[in-house]
């Protein structure tokens, strides 16, 4: 099963649903910000992502700048902040059994279809 982690206020995001769509490949659209994932989620999809929680974070958002811009956060503190601002969050991701993308660029997507 293909999950997207999808912000409809991204047209990144909103490409990346299209994509899918496209593909004829069944799959499940997570609003993050309103369905947020837990710490453990998110701890899983930065394995499947293979990259650092800090590497997952928008830095170009408010509540980055004005909270956490310029300090150096442990794993698990950045993962806390991502559960408490989703915003922060980079989108969109989808994820595909024990793979995940983040779709930036789209054409990212294709490696899991």
């Amino acid at each position: 099963m293909i999950t997207i982690y999808h912000n409809n206020r991204c047209s990144k995001s909103r490409c990346a649903l299209d994509i899918l769509k496209e593909s004829g490949k069944e799959f499940e659209v997570v609003n993050y910000l309103e369905a947020t994932p837990t710490a453990k989620e998110l701890t899983a999809i930065l394995k499947k992502l293979g990259i650092k929680a800090h590497d997952l974070i928008r830095k170009t958002e408010a509540v980055y700048i004005e909270n956490y811009k310029g300090k150096e956060l442990t794993e698990r503190e950045w993962i806390q902040a991502m559960t408490e601002h989703p915003i922060l969050i980079e989108r969109p991701i989808i994820v595909s059994g024990n793979r995940a993308v983040i779709g930036r660029p789209t054409e990212k997507i294709h490696e899991l279809l």
